[in-house]
């Protein structure tokens, strides 16, 4: 049966001493979504990924996963769930094949042939008979995630799993990760810090800053917001601006006194050029400019600042 909905939330909320550090959170994530949960550090989502696997209770709203009420079905939902939280737990002095085949053992999970595939899907297969305590900090968050993912969980949730990774780490954790759905038909949320990573492996993307969802949406149209724009610089802003819309361009004027266009082709912004020059409009700079996903994600959480 194909879910709808694998998480779902309704005014989720967590106060500590009366202080809210999540604040009515409707996240909303999509079976076969890789969710890049994302927020400045003490932003809120560790608590939030806490409440999501019952670590903690909410302190007021609803969670719903897999269309079931959490709190109504703890034991049931949870075992459909792998999480990797902060450090993943593994023994030290056994090789990466004895620490899956034991943790099988002790949740009485018992299949060789999905630790075979789990070995393969987080690329530690020739890696298998090496003692974890000789593994490399990118080698051990790999383990991690597939100790999580004995049992064939439906969601995978994790937190921060690039922390202190090399650029060779993240590059592996990555991979790892935007495979998942298509190889073992998982639903991934993951958290970061950084939008530059959840913008190489998420499809979509929450924004939480200061205990509030500020932003939920694909990941598309955070990309869309970054397309370049062109900057034009006049001697007649009024006639200018009405020649632009008379050939249907969508203009704007900043404070500065510079029209701001939606448009990167080489072949229009010539012929805009063209059309005002003959016009007798003087044509003084024609600049483009791209803000960085990073640059959109700051003036989303400047806005919620300035809001608050």
């Amino acid at each position: 049966m194909r879910l709808g909905k694998i998480i779902n939330t309704t005014g989720l909320t967590k106060k500590y001493n009366k202080e809210n550090v999540v604040n009515e959170v409707n996240l909303s994530i999509d079976q076969g979504d890789i969710y890049g949960f994302l927020g400045p550090n003490g932003a809120g989502k560790t608590t939030t990924i806490r409440m999501l696997l019952g670590l903690i209770k909410p302190t007021e709203g609803q969670i719903d996963i897999f269309e079931k009420d959490l709190s109504a079905n703890k034991i049931s939902i949870l075992r459909g769930v792998g999480s990797l939280v902060e450090h993943p737990s593994y023994y030290g002095n056994l090789t990466g094949l004895e620490n899956l085949e034991a943790i099988s053992r002790l949740l009485k999970l018992g299949d060789k042939n999905d630790i075979t595939n789990i070995l393969q899907t987080i690329g530690l297969t020739e890696s298998k008979d090496k003692l974890v305590k000789k593994y490399s900090l990118g080698m051990k968050q790999r383990l991690g995630i597939g100790i999580a993912l004995l049992g064939s969980p439906k969601l995978l949730i994790l937190d921060e799993p690039t922390n202190g990774l090399d650029p060779s780490g993240i590059q592996e954790m990555r991979e790892l990760i935007t495979k998942l759905p298509e190889e073992r038909g998982i639903t991934v949320m993951v958290s970061s810090h950084l939008l530059s990573e959840v913008d190489q492996m998420a499809n979509k993307v929450g924004i939480i800053h200061e205990g509030h969802l500020i932003y939920q949406n694909r990941i598309e149209e955070l990309r869309r917001q970054s397309a370049p724009k062109i900057h034009l610089r006049v001697n007649d802003l009024g006639i200018a601006e009405i020649i632009l819309k008379n050939e249907g361009w969508s203009t704007d004027i900043n404070s500065e006194g510079i029209i701001t266009l939606d448009e990167s082709d080489d072949n229009k912004i010539a012929y805009i050029a063209d059309k005002l020059i003959r016009q007798q409009i003087a044509v003084y700079r024609i600049q483009e400019k791209k803000r960085s996903l990073e640059e959109i994600f700051l003036d989303l959480t400047k806005k919620e600042e300035d809001i608050s």
